[in-house]
């Protein structure tokens, strides 16, 4: 058994309690929330203890869970590292590369485990593809969300595409090579939505669009290679794959024969792999658990997490880039 405590309260804090509680191997200590009327409600709400500080919960525990707004991220994550505490962080890792450099360097000295919640790769319908993609040559992702404050105070690709920029270094194994992409602020002061092209050295291609003033919420990937066409619809949990096969196999009822120019017949099929329903969440922390009593690596590691990052701001750089030449 291991005890955990959960920094932040808010709209996602109080999920991860809630998780936390139905994980029979986790202790949970308590919360900090600076917020006090917050820190009351949550209290009552979970029956779980509210701490009166960050230090005085961290002496408390062995994990830390940090879900607090991105820019308290550092200074909870430092304060927890010093202490030799695991460390679960949500994404994005912290507010700047430069914060990101300092937290693993603190991270190595503590000699502990640190895991950051980057929560699409458990989702279900990405664990049924994923056996699926093998060398993708153009992926194209949709994450468009209806407007909600929350999130507001960081630019949309530290909000929301974070999630996909995480999805496509997880499986396009190659260093970036260009990058280009622009942004509009509308209702916030940093861009509200945001479009980018990132060119791998493999030649792999991805076009990704994030957006936070969406009619509707949208969390889709197509990826494309040579084989295959595969659907993540990582909001309503579908996975879809089709293939191309150059052998017909008349008696499938669940594909087409197409009949090519040269007179070429090839066969497409089409799969939906079983999705197993799960919570998210609850997973990546139990997967945590496991890395820290196994001494194993965990599944999302501070480097994945400091990659992702460091993409992103590459990503806002090449988006002021394109402000600035338009307002020339």
């Amino acid at each position: 058994m291991l005890k955990i405590g959960v920094l932040g309260a808010g709209h996602l804090g109080k999920i991860h309690i809630n998780c936390i509680k139905q994980i029979e191997n986790y202790v949970l200590v308590g919360f900090y929330d600076p917020a006090e009327e917050t820190a009351k409600q949550v209290e009552a709400e979970t029956g779980v203890s509210s701490f009166g500080s960050i230090d005085a919960l961290i002496d408390a525990v062995d994990v830390v869970d940090i879900v607090t707004p991105t820019i308290r991220h550092f200074e909870c994550a430092s304060k927890a590292l010093l202490k030799r505490k695991h460390v679960f962080i949500e994404k994005p890792i912290v507010a700047t590369p430069e914060e990101a450099n300092a937290l693993k360097k603190l991270a190595d000295e503590a000699g502990v485990k640190v895991q950051v919640g980057h929560v699409e790769r458990f989702n279900p319908a990405f664990i049924a593809a994923e056996p699926f993609i093998k060398d993708p040559l153009f992926v194209e992702a949709h994450r468009l969300a209806l407007f909600n404050p929350r999130g507001t105070d960081v630019p949309v690709v530290l909000d929301l595409m974070v999630h996909d920029l995480d999805i496509l270094l997880t499986i396009v194994k190659s260093p970036v090579q260009h990058i280009s992409a622009n942004g509009v602020s509308i209702v916030s002061p940093t861009p509200d939505i945001t479009n980018v092209r990132i060119e791998f050295e493999n030649g792999t291609v991805a076009n990704l669009t994030a957006s936070r003033l969406s009619m509707k919420n949208m969390r889709k990937t197509r990826i494309f290679q040579r084989d295959a066409y595969i659907t993540v619809d990582f909001l309503d949990k579908v996975a879809e794959i089709t293939r191309i096969h150059d052998t017909v196999d008349e008696t499938n009822p669940l594909s087409a024969t197409i009949t090519l120019g040269d007179g070429t017949e090839k066969q497409i099929t089409f799969q939906r792999p079983e999705v197993h329903p799960v919570n998210a969440i609850k997973t990546e922390l139990e997967s945590f658990y496991d890395a820290i009593v196994h001494n194993a690596t965990p599944a999302v590691t501070i480097d994945d997490g400091i990659g992702v990052l460091k993409l992103a701001y590459r990503i806002l750089d090449a988006v002021d880039a394109s402000i600035a030449k338009v307002q020339k």
